[in-house]
Protein backbone atom coordinates (compact mmCIF):
# COMPACT_ATOMS: atom_id res chain seq x y z
CA UNK A 1 0.00 0.00 0.00
CA UNK A 2 1.41 3.36 -0.97
CA UNK A 3 1.59 6.45 1.19
CA UNK A 4 -1.33 7.95 -0.68
CA UNK A 5 -3.35 4.77 -0.26
CA UNK A 6 -3.06 4.46 3.50
CA UNK A 7 -5.12 7.53 4.21
CA UNK A 8 -8.07 6.55 2.03
CA UNK A 9 -10.15 4.63 4.54
CA UNK A 10 -12.98 6.77 5.87
CA UNK A 11 -15.35 5.87 8.74
CA UNK A 12 -18.77 4.71 7.65
CA UNK A 13 -20.60 7.73 8.93
CA UNK A 14 -18.92 9.88 6.26
CA UNK A 15 -19.78 7.61 3.33
CA UNK A 16 -22.91 7.03 1.24
CA UNK A 17 -24.24 4.06 -0.69
CA UNK A 18 -27.23 5.30 -2.62
CA UNK A 19 -27.93 1.79 -3.89
CA UNK A 20 -28.68 0.37 -0.44
CA UNK A 21 -32.01 0.56 1.36
CA UNK A 22 -35.25 0.20 -0.52
CA UNK A 23 -37.88 1.10 2.06
CA UNK A 24 -38.95 4.63 2.83
CA UNK A 25 -37.93 4.12 6.46
CA UNK A 26 -34.38 3.31 5.37
CA UNK A 27 -33.85 6.31 3.10
CA UNK A 28 -34.20 10.05 3.02
CA UNK A 29 -34.11 12.55 0.20
CA UNK A 30 -31.32 15.09 0.25
CA UNK A 31 -31.69 18.62 -1.05
CA UNK A 32 -30.18 17.41 -4.32
CA UNK A 33 -32.80 14.74 -4.67
CA UNK A 34 -30.35 11.87 -4.08
CA UNK A 35 -31.64 9.03 -1.98
CA UNK A 36 -29.17 8.16 0.76
CA UNK A 37 -29.28 4.95 2.75
CA UNK A 38 -29.12 5.63 6.45
CA UNK A 39 -28.12 3.62 9.50
CA UNK A 40 -28.18 4.00 13.25
CA UNK A 41 -25.30 5.51 15.19
CA UNK A 42 -24.67 7.21 18.52
CA UNK A 43 -22.89 10.57 18.67
CA UNK A 44 -21.33 12.90 21.16
CA UNK A 45 -23.06 16.09 20.01
CA UNK A 46 -21.09 18.16 22.52
CA UNK A 47 -19.60 17.51 25.96
CA UNK A 48 -22.09 15.65 28.17
CA UNK A 49 -24.60 15.21 25.35
CA UNK A 50 -24.82 11.71 23.88
CA UNK A 51 -27.63 11.07 21.38
CA UNK A 52 -28.94 8.57 18.85
CA UNK A 53 -28.48 9.67 15.26
CA UNK A 54 -29.15 8.55 11.70
CA UNK A 55 -26.03 8.77 9.57
CA UNK A 56 -25.19 7.76 5.98
CA UNK A 57 -24.63 4.06 5.43
CA UNK A 58 -21.22 3.14 4.00
CA UNK A 59 -20.62 2.29 0.39
CA UNK A 60 -18.94 -0.90 -0.81
CA UNK A 61 -15.26 -1.22 0.09
CA UNK A 62 -12.73 0.11 -2.37
CA UNK A 63 -9.08 -0.89 -2.80
CA UNK A 64 -7.39 -1.59 0.52
CA UNK A 65 -10.67 -1.38 2.44
CA UNK A 66 -13.05 -3.63 4.33
CA UNK A 67 -16.67 -3.11 5.28
CA UNK A 68 -17.30 -4.32 8.84
CA UNK A 69 -20.20 -4.69 11.24
CA UNK A 70 -19.65 -3.60 14.84
CA UNK A 71 -20.62 -6.28 17.36
CA UNK A 72 -18.97 -5.03 20.56
CA UNK A 73 -17.49 -1.73 21.69
CA UNK A 74 -15.55 -1.22 24.90
CA UNK A 75 -15.95 2.14 26.61
CA UNK A 76 -12.50 3.63 27.07
CA UNK A 77 -11.14 6.36 29.31
CA UNK A 78 -10.77 8.37 26.10
CA UNK A 79 -14.53 8.03 25.51
CA UNK A 80 -15.19 9.14 29.09
CA UNK A 81 -12.88 12.14 28.66
CA UNK A 82 -14.56 12.96 25.34
CA UNK A 83 -17.95 12.84 27.01
CA UNK A 84 -16.72 15.13 29.79
CA UNK A 85 -15.03 17.53 27.35
CA UNK A 86 -11.56 16.79 28.72
CA UNK A 87 -9.98 14.99 25.77
CA UNK A 88 -7.68 17.30 23.78
CA UNK A 89 -7.95 15.34 20.52
CA UNK A 90 -11.77 15.18 20.48
CA UNK A 91 -13.97 17.30 18.22
CA UNK A 92 -17.77 17.37 18.05
CA UNK A 93 -20.09 15.99 16.88
CA UNK A 94 -18.35 12.63 16.93
CA UNK A 95 -19.36 8.98 16.66
CA UNK A 96 -17.13 7.34 19.29
CA UNK A 97 -15.78 3.82 19.29
CA UNK A 98 -12.23 2.57 18.89
CA UNK A 99 -12.20 -0.53 21.14
CA UNK A 100 -14.03 -2.80 18.76
CA UNK A 101 -14.90 -6.38 17.97
CA UNK A 102 -16.13 -6.50 14.38
CA UNK A 103 -17.27 -8.89 11.65
CA UNK A 104 -16.03 -8.50 8.09
CA UNK A 105 -18.92 -8.07 5.64
CA UNK A 106 -17.00 -7.38 2.43
CA UNK A 107 -13.48 -6.57 1.28
CA UNK A 108 -11.93 -4.73 -1.63
CA UNK A 109 -10.92 -6.72 -4.70
CA UNK A 110 -7.23 -6.45 -3.79
CA UNK A 111 -7.60 -7.92 -0.27
CA UNK A 112 -6.57 -11.56 0.12
CA UNK A 113 -5.87 -11.92 3.86
CA UNK A 114 -9.45 -11.27 4.98
CA UNK A 115 -12.81 -12.66 3.97
CA UNK A 116 -16.46 -12.07 4.87
CA UNK A 117 -17.42 -13.52 8.28
CA UNK A 118 -13.90 -13.06 9.72
CA UNK A 119 -13.98 -11.76 13.30
CA UNK A 120 -11.41 -9.07 14.00
CA UNK A 121 -10.00 -6.61 16.46
CA UNK A 122 -9.50 -3.10 15.14
CA UNK A 123 -6.24 -1.16 15.22
CA UNK A 124 -7.86 2.28 15.16
CA UNK A 125 -4.86 4.44 14.28
CA UNK A 126 -5.11 5.81 10.74
CA UNK A 127 -1.57 6.87 9.80
CA UNK A 128 -0.30 8.53 6.64
CA UNK A 129 2.59 6.15 5.85
CA UNK A 130 4.93 8.88 4.65
CA UNK A 131 5.88 11.15 7.58
CA UNK A 132 9.03 10.79 9.68
CA UNK A 133 7.35 8.65 12.35
CA UNK A 134 5.75 6.32 9.79
CA UNK A 135 9.05 5.92 7.94
CA UNK A 136 10.68 5.09 11.28
CA UNK A 137 8.15 2.24 11.82
CA UNK A 138 6.32 4.24 14.50
CA UNK A 139 2.88 4.72 12.91
CA UNK A 140 1.36 5.17 16.37
CA UNK A 141 2.94 8.64 16.37
CA UNK A 142 2.13 9.65 12.79
CA UNK A 143 2.28 13.42 12.38
CA UNK A 144 -1.21 13.48 10.83
CA UNK A 145 -2.64 10.56 12.82
CA UNK A 146 -6.41 10.18 12.92
CA UNK A 147 -7.79 7.81 15.55
CA UNK A 148 -11.24 6.55 14.68
CA UNK A 149 -13.77 7.47 17.32
CA UNK A 150 -11.63 10.44 18.38
CA UNK A 151 -10.49 12.63 15.48
CA UNK A 152 -12.84 10.97 12.95
CA UNK A 153 -16.02 8.96 13.40
CA UNK A 154 -15.69 5.52 14.92
CA UNK A 155 -17.49 2.26 15.44
CA UNK A 156 -20.56 3.03 17.56
CA UNK A 157 -22.72 2.49 14.50
CA UNK A 158 -24.00 -0.48 12.56
CA UNK A 159 -21.32 -0.64 9.83
CA UNK A 160 -18.24 1.24 8.77
CA UNK A 161 -15.39 1.17 6.29
CA UNK A 162 -11.82 0.78 7.46
CA UNK A 163 -8.42 0.04 5.99
CA UNK A 164 -8.08 -3.72 5.78
CA UNK A 165 -4.53 -3.64 7.17
CA UNK A 166 -5.98 -2.30 10.43
CA UNK A 167 -7.96 -5.50 11.08
CA UNK A 168 -6.49 -8.33 13.16
CA UNK A 169 -8.48 -11.57 12.87
CA UNK A 170 -8.92 -14.42 15.33
CA UNK A 171 -10.88 -17.62 14.92
CA UNK A 172 -10.93 -18.25 18.68
CA UNK A 173 -11.68 -14.99 20.47
CA UNK A 174 -15.16 -13.76 21.28
CA UNK A 175 -16.30 -10.35 20.11
CA UNK A 176 -15.89 -9.03 23.66
CA UNK A 177 -12.32 -10.30 23.80
CA UNK A 178 -11.58 -8.75 20.43
CA UNK A 179 -12.91 -5.43 21.71
CA UNK A 180 -10.47 -5.60 24.64
CA UNK A 181 -7.38 -6.05 22.47
CA UNK A 182 -6.88 -2.33 21.81
CA UNK A 183 -7.00 -1.49 25.53
CA UNK A 184 -4.45 -4.20 26.21
CA UNK A 185 -2.32 -2.88 23.35
CA UNK A 186 -2.06 0.50 25.08
CA UNK A 187 -0.73 -1.22 28.19
CA UNK A 188 1.57 -3.45 26.16
CA UNK A 189 3.12 -0.44 24.45
CA UNK A 190 3.45 1.50 27.72
CA UNK A 191 5.23 -1.47 29.29
CA UNK A 192 7.57 -1.72 26.33
CA UNK A 193 8.34 1.99 26.68
CA UNK A 194 9.30 1.53 30.34
CA UNK A 195 11.13 -1.75 29.66
CA UNK A 196 10.91 -3.20 33.18
CA UNK A 197 13.26 -6.07 34.04
CA UNK A 198 12.81 -9.12 36.22
CA UNK A 199 13.30 -8.38 39.91
CA UNK A 200 13.04 -4.60 39.57
CA UNK A 201 10.53 -2.60 41.58
CA UNK A 202 7.92 -1.06 39.24
CA UNK A 203 5.10 1.31 40.19
CA UNK A 204 1.86 1.71 38.22
CA UNK A 205 -0.13 4.78 39.24
CA UNK A 206 -3.81 4.45 38.38
CA UNK A 207 -5.71 1.16 38.36
CA UNK A 208 -8.22 1.98 35.66
CA UNK A 209 -8.32 -0.02 32.41
CA UNK A 210 -5.06 1.42 31.05
CA UNK A 211 -3.27 0.88 34.34
CA UNK A 212 -4.58 -2.68 34.46
CA UNK A 213 -3.50 -3.25 30.87
CA UNK A 214 -0.02 -2.05 31.83
CA UNK A 215 -0.13 -4.38 34.82
CA UNK A 216 -0.95 -7.32 32.55
CA UNK A 217 2.32 -6.92 30.66
CA UNK A 218 4.49 -5.67 33.51
CA UNK A 219 3.79 -8.88 35.42
CA UNK A 220 5.05 -10.88 32.43
CA UNK A 221 8.44 -9.15 32.80
CA UNK A 222 8.99 -10.65 36.25
CA UNK A 223 9.17 -7.21 37.88
CA UNK A 224 7.93 -6.65 41.45
CA UNK A 225 4.79 -4.59 40.96
CA UNK A 226 3.22 -1.94 43.17
CA UNK A 227 -0.12 -0.42 42.16
CA UNK A 228 -1.24 2.96 43.51
CA UNK A 229 -4.76 4.33 43.31
CA UNK A 230 -7.18 6.47 45.31
CA UNK A 231 -9.96 3.89 44.97
CA UNK A 232 -9.67 1.00 47.45
CA UNK A 233 -12.01 -1.17 45.38
CA UNK A 234 -9.65 -1.01 42.41
CA UNK A 235 -6.71 -1.94 44.62
CA UNK A 236 -8.69 -4.91 45.94
CA UNK A 237 -9.39 -5.88 42.32
CA UNK A 238 -5.64 -5.91 41.61
CA UNK A 239 -4.95 -8.01 44.69
CA UNK A 240 -7.74 -10.48 43.94
CA UNK A 241 -7.10 -11.00 40.22
CA UNK A 242 -3.40 -10.25 39.78
CA UNK A 243 -1.87 -11.04 43.17
CA UNK A 244 0.26 -7.90 42.97
CA UNK A 245 3.06 -7.75 45.49
CA UNK A 246 2.11 -4.35 46.90
CA UNK A 247 -0.68 -1.78 46.73
CA UNK A 248 -0.69 1.82 47.96
CA UNK A 249 -3.83 3.85 48.52
CA UNK A 250 -3.10 7.46 47.65
CA UNK A 251 -4.75 9.83 50.15
CA UNK A 252 -3.10 13.11 49.19
CA UNK A 253 -0.49 13.24 51.95
CA UNK A 254 3.04 11.90 52.45
CA UNK A 255 1.83 8.41 53.35
CA UNK A 256 2.17 7.14 49.79
CA UNK A 257 5.83 8.17 49.53
CA UNK A 258 6.61 6.67 52.94
CA UNK A 259 5.08 3.37 51.83
CA UNK A 260 6.94 3.47 48.53
CA UNK A 261 10.25 3.93 50.33
CA UNK A 262 9.46 1.07 52.68
CA UNK A 263 8.54 -1.27 49.82
CA UNK A 264 11.71 -0.48 47.86
CA UNK A 265 14.08 -0.33 50.87
CA UNK A 266 14.60 3.36 50.19
CA UNK A 267 15.51 2.99 46.51
CA UNK A 268 12.17 4.05 44.96
CA UNK A 269 11.09 2.55 41.61
CA UNK A 270 13.13 1.69 38.53
CA UNK A 271 10.08 2.31 36.36
CA UNK A 272 7.01 4.39 37.18
CA UNK A 273 4.08 4.46 34.77
CA UNK A 274 1.39 7.07 35.35
CA UNK A 275 -1.92 5.97 33.84
CA UNK A 276 -4.16 8.47 35.63
CA UNK A 277 -4.55 11.31 33.15
CA UNK A 278 -4.44 13.63 36.17
CA UNK A 279 -2.11 16.61 35.93
CA UNK A 280 -1.63 16.50 39.71
CA UNK A 281 -0.57 12.87 39.71
CA UNK A 282 1.61 13.32 36.65
CA UNK A 283 3.31 16.36 38.18
CA UNK A 284 4.08 14.51 41.40
CA UNK A 285 5.07 11.16 39.91
CA UNK A 286 8.79 11.99 39.72
CA UNK A 287 9.12 11.66 43.49
CA UNK A 288 8.61 7.90 43.22
CA UNK A 289 11.29 7.32 40.55
CA UNK A 290 14.66 5.89 41.58
CA UNK A 291 17.87 7.65 40.62
CA UNK A 292 18.54 6.77 36.95
CA UNK A 293 15.00 5.35 36.67
CA UNK A 294 12.29 6.00 34.09
CA UNK A 295 8.90 7.71 34.21
CA UNK A 296 6.35 6.85 31.53
CA UNK A 297 3.26 9.00 30.94
CA UNK A 298 0.55 6.90 29.32
CA UNK A 299 -2.36 8.96 30.64
CA UNK A 300 -3.11 12.27 28.93
CA UNK A 301 -4.39 15.59 30.26
CA UNK A 302 -5.36 18.98 28.84
CA UNK A 303 -3.74 20.71 31.83
CA UNK A 304 -0.12 21.68 32.44
CA UNK A 305 2.18 19.10 34.02
CA UNK A 306 4.69 20.92 36.22
CA UNK A 307 7.74 20.01 38.28
CA UNK A 308 10.95 21.75 39.22
CA UNK A 309 13.79 20.85 36.89
CA UNK A 310 16.18 19.49 39.56
CA UNK A 311 13.62 16.79 40.36
CA UNK A 312 14.22 15.44 36.86
CA UNK A 313 17.85 16.42 36.40
CA UNK A 314 19.45 15.45 39.70
CA UNK A 315 18.48 11.73 39.54
CA UNK A 316 18.94 11.71 35.74
CA UNK A 317 15.43 10.40 35.19
CA UNK A 318 14.40 9.27 31.72
CA UNK A 319 11.01 10.81 30.92
CA UNK A 320 8.94 9.11 28.23
CA UNK A 321 5.49 9.38 26.71
CA UNK A 322 3.57 6.36 25.48
CA UNK A 323 1.03 6.88 22.71
CA UNK A 324 -1.31 4.29 21.24
CA UNK A 325 0.30 1.00 20.17
CA UNK A 326 2.26 -0.57 17.34
CA UNK A 327 0.78 -2.91 14.72
CA UNK A 328 2.73 -6.00 15.82
CA UNK A 329 1.46 -5.64 19.38
CA UNK A 330 -2.08 -6.57 18.28
CA UNK A 331 -1.37 -10.13 17.04
CA UNK A 332 0.86 -10.70 20.08
CA UNK A 333 -2.02 -9.83 22.41
CA UNK A 334 -4.49 -11.97 20.47
CA UNK A 335 -2.14 -14.93 20.84
CA UNK A 336 -1.71 -14.29 24.59
CA UNK A 337 -5.49 -14.31 25.08
CA UNK A 338 -5.89 -17.40 22.88
CA UNK A 339 -3.33 -19.38 24.92
CA UNK A 340 -4.80 -18.13 28.24
CA UNK A 341 -1.69 -16.20 29.31
CA UNK A 342 -4.05 -13.24 29.61
CA UNK A 343 -7.44 -13.86 31.19
CA UNK A 344 -9.95 -11.24 30.13
CA UNK A 345 -12.81 -12.64 32.22
CA UNK A 346 -12.44 -10.22 35.19
CA UNK A 347 -12.21 -7.13 33.02
CA UNK A 348 -15.81 -6.56 31.96
CA UNK A 349 -17.76 -5.36 34.99
CA UNK A 350 -20.66 -3.70 33.18
CA UNK A 351 -22.60 -4.49 30.02
CA UNK A 352 -25.13 -2.45 28.12
CA UNK A 353 -26.83 -2.35 24.74
CA UNK A 354 -26.92 0.03 21.81
CA UNK A 355 -30.42 1.10 22.79
CA UNK A 356 -29.57 1.65 26.48
CA UNK A 357 -26.13 3.23 26.43
CA UNK A 358 -27.35 6.82 25.93
CA UNK A 359 -29.18 6.62 29.25
CA UNK A 360 -26.50 4.66 31.07
CA UNK A 361 -23.28 6.27 29.80
CA UNK A 362 -23.08 8.99 32.45
CA UNK A 363 -22.99 6.36 35.21
CA UNK A 364 -19.73 5.00 33.79
CA UNK A 365 -18.03 8.32 34.55
CA UNK A 366 -18.53 7.81 38.30
CA UNK A 367 -16.00 5.62 40.18
CA UNK A 368 -18.57 4.68 42.81
CA UNK A 369 -20.36 2.53 40.23
CA UNK A 370 -17.39 0.16 40.38
CA UNK A 371 -16.88 0.11 36.65
CA UNK A 372 -13.63 -1.30 35.32
CA UNK A 373 -14.69 -1.88 31.72
CA UNK A 374 -18.16 -1.36 30.28
CA UNK A 375 -19.00 -3.19 27.06
CA UNK A 376 -21.69 -2.20 24.55
CA UNK A 377 -23.48 -4.87 22.53
CA UNK A 378 -23.98 -2.97 19.28
CA UNK A 379 -25.49 -5.99 17.55
CA UNK A 380 -25.73 -9.74 18.20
Amino acid sequence: MTGSDVNTAVPACMLIDSAVGESASDTICTERGIREAMMRAIQFQEPRLLTHADVPDPQNPGPGQALVRTHRMGICGTDISGYLGKMPFFSYPRVPGHELGVEVLAVGDDISNLKPSDRCSVEPYMNCGTCYACRAARPNCCESLEVIGVMVDGGLCERFLIRADKLHPSELLSMEQLALVETLAIGCHATNRGAPRSGEHVLIIGAGPIGLATLEFTRLSGAIVTVMDMNPDRLEFCEAHYEVAHTIRFTGDETALVQALEITSGDRYSVVTDATGSQHSMSNALQYVAHTGSLVYVGITTEEVCFVHPALHKPEITLKASRNALPDEFPRIIALIENATINTEPWITHRTTFDSVVDEFESYTRPETGVIKAMIAVCD
